[in-house]
């Protein structure tokens, strides 16, 4: 057995891959184990989102951690930034959600948080791996009168929720704004309309019927174009597209324009910065962030971080920078002075708040961003070589930067969890910009792709 956890917790398609009840037995033993004898916190909570087969997962998990003498609180579906609350909230040792995130249905995942509501470093997802392939867990299994108990946390949804309105501005509200919501057939469907509605907003759901299969499917932050169109249709001042765990969020102004999560970032970073409280007058980013963010976010006297991709490497910056907020493209939004994770319905709120405090509608907090037009390729790769090692591929890179400097950006990396390498290009012009992408897509694609003259 190779390595389980990814760049974002453990993922594979149910009922096989990483996905088994035997693994997620183990994985609920080795993290039981791992916190048994360091802490005086012996409850570990368990939420999930609304896929099929969370039912499945959740129970293995439950089984392998009481077997281990701890208690399991379970919370039923919550969205993962939930789950990070809550773990706080009640003093967990661990909290655990059962998700995939924005992935296929058929798909599911594990993600671990620390009780501060962090996710697990690689270091300690390594030591976890460690304990599984080791068996350790199994040689300390509790004494039949010492196995775990499980309770069910049956006000979790309420305690979030309340949890999220108190973010709210104290003295507003949201009455008169007319809200779309898009949950994704996911683990907010039951949360977001509470929240929005109960700070006055007049709101509309969609895609809110969860079967267990639908979950991501054609709807929510991956198909923002959906709520955009019933925003251009029905007059809404605003569209919220959440994904399936809801920790990233895609807006939609009154106009039908999608807001992806490099927007949000600069409506959030201008408003604190005007209020003084942004942390060192700078936001993270990605690699992926604009370039258009980044010049205008420099206009304003904000410094824009860049790490690798992933919200996970994004909180690290942030943590060790002492930066309160940060984000992707993608929607993941981080403001660590409420929440330690990325929180779609949060993003919402802190948004319709600069717009109310503002007495202004969504498409006017946007003056001064202009994304630059991108280009992504993604090439089939036969290994992945580290691209500094390809000479030739390098040599083009190079050149390309020189014509695009001042003007956009080239960026290369490989997917974390597919044979593939992105190759993106950036630049003022888009007919310049999809020219550039497709020639050094093309000598990637020579040097590293299938069948090429380094696969051999």
């Amino acid at each position: 057995m190779g390595r389980l956890f990814g760049t974002d917790g453990i993922r594979g398609v149910a009922n096989s891959e990483n996905m088994t009840i035997e693994i997620a037995v183990a994985v609920g033993r080795a993290a039981a184990y791992f916190v048994r004898n360091s802490s005086e916190l012996p409850q570990i909570v368990i939420g999930k989102d609304t896929r099929l087969s969370g039912y499945m997962i959740e129970e293995s998990l439950t089984s392998g951690i009481i077997s281990m003498g701890l208690n399991v609180m379970k919370t039923g579906p919550l969205p993962t930034p939930g789950i990070a609350f809550i773990c706080r909230s009640m003093r967990a040792r661990l909290g655990i959600i059962v998700s995939a995130s924005h992935n296929r249905a058929i798909e599911n995942g594990i993600k671990l948080f620390n009780q501060d509501g962090y996710k697990l470093s690689r270091e300690e997802e390594e030591e976890i791996e460690e304990i599984i392939f080791s068996k350790e867990a199994e040689r300390h299994l509790a004494p039949p009168d010492k196995i775990g108990k499980v309770t069910q946390v049956h006000d979790a949804a309420g305690r979030y929720i309340q949890f999220l309105k108190e973010t709210f501005p104290k003295g507003l509200n949201l009455k008169g704004v007319k809200l779309a919501i898009d949950t994704a057939n996911g683990a907010a469907y039951h949360v977001a309309p509470h929240v929005f509605s109960e700070l006055g907003a007049d709101v509309e759901v969609f895609y809110n019927t969860p079967n267990g299969l639908n979950i991501n499917e054609g709807c929510g932050a991956l198909h923002p174009e959906k709520i955009s169109d019933i925003v251009k249709s029905n007059g809404f001042d605003m569209g919220i597209a959440l994904d399936g765990d809801a920790d990233r969020v895609i807006l939609v102004d009154e106009k039908g324009r999608i807001v992806d999560g490099d927007g949000i970032l600069y409506i959030a970073a201008r408003h604190l910065n005007s209020k003084g409280n942004l942390g060192c007058s700078s936001v993270v980013g990605t690699i992926m962030s604009n370039y258009g963010l980044e010049e205008a976010l420099a206009r304003e006297g904000i410094r824009l971080v860049r790490t690798d991709v992933g919200d996970n490497n994004v909180v690290a910056c942030m943590r060790e920078m002492g930066i309160n907020l940060g984000g992707e493209p993608s929607g993941h939004l981080i403001f660590l002075h409420h929440a330690p994770t990325g929180d779609g319905i949060l993003a919402a709120l802190r948004v319709l708040s600069v717009m109310r405090q503002n007495d202004v509608p969504l498409a006017d907090l946007l003056e001064g961003y202009i994304p630059y037009p991108q280009k992504t390729i993604n090439v089939a790769v036969a290994k992945k070589v580290p691209f500094e090692e390809v000479e030739d591929i390098i040599k083009v890179k190079r050149l390309m930067d020189g014509r695009l400097k001042g003007i956009g950006r080239s960026v290369l990396r490989y997917s974390g969890t597919e044979p593939v390498a992105r190759v993106t290009v950036e630049a003022r012009d888009k007919e310049l910009c999809d020219m550039l992408a497709r020639e050094l897509a093309s000598v990637v694609g020579k040097k590293l792709g299938v069948n090429n003259e380094l696969s051999g």
